[in-house]
């Protein structure tokens, strides 16, 4: 019955992750919000044994309640930045040190950007910092985002504002090299990078910094 009402295009659209199946079900639902509508109030579904039932008068009320609707749209735009994070993860070849890093952040901007309200994603940034911090996020990562050129120069201030982020940069090197004279010179290595001096500062290189 529902696909007479889709055009035969089922809601349940499976990906590799939970996550991303619950999220890709729930975007086609909403693009077939009018058609679910149109079902729901339908002579056809209103006297079938289903639509008689408690439960599926209960269906009925939910996809007809215009706040059912609004919190779709709060879940979608929460879950589409996630969902770009979660294919970087799920891909079969991992992405570069430091680009996950990025991609999180620009998720995380990107969720701030469609809500007025921080009250409406806060908790859902302290669930994402919670399984970032003890699942993805580590030191190697954020030393894969300050020392890649393509991400580091286009977000300088923000890296370099990021003390999370920078005690990760210096956490990886003190581990990698115990040698307090090597951790000098790059930290005054560093400041050449930074400063784009030397050979960071030649048009080669500034034009290979963009690797795709």
């Amino acid at each position: 019955m529902m696909k007479k009402f889709t055009k035969q295009r089922s809601l349940v659209k499976p990906a590799k992750t939970r996550f991303a199946t619950a999220f890709l079900t729930l975007h086609r639902m909403y693009e077939q919000k009018s058609n679910l509508k149109k079902l729901f109030v339908s002579d056809e579904y209103t006297n079938s044994a289903y639509g008689r039932e408690a439960r599926g008068r209960e269906s009925a009320d939910i996809i007809l309640s215009p706040s059912f609707w609004n919190n779709v749209v709060h879940a979608l735009k929460i879950g589409g930045p996630l969902v770009k994070v979660l294919r970087l993860v799920d891909e079969e070849q991992m992405p570069p040190m430091g680009y996950l890093y990025e991609a999180m952040d620009r998720a995380k901007e990107a969720i701030q950007v469609s809500f007025s309200d921080q009250g409406k994603y806060k908790r859902v940034f302290e669930i994402i910092d919670k399984r970032w911090d003890s699942k993805l996020h580590s030191p190697l990562h954020a030393a894969g985002l300050v020392l890649n050129p393509e991400l580091f120069y286009d977000n300088e201030e923000r890296i370099l504002g990021d003390e999370p982020l920078l005690n990760g940069y210096y956490e990886c090197i003190e581990k990698l090299i115990p040698e307090e004279s090597v951790q000098d010179k790059i930290t005054e290595q560093f400041s050449i990078y930074r400063n784009v001096e030397q050979l960071f500062g030649k048009n080669m290189a500034i034009r290979q910094r963009k690797t795709n």
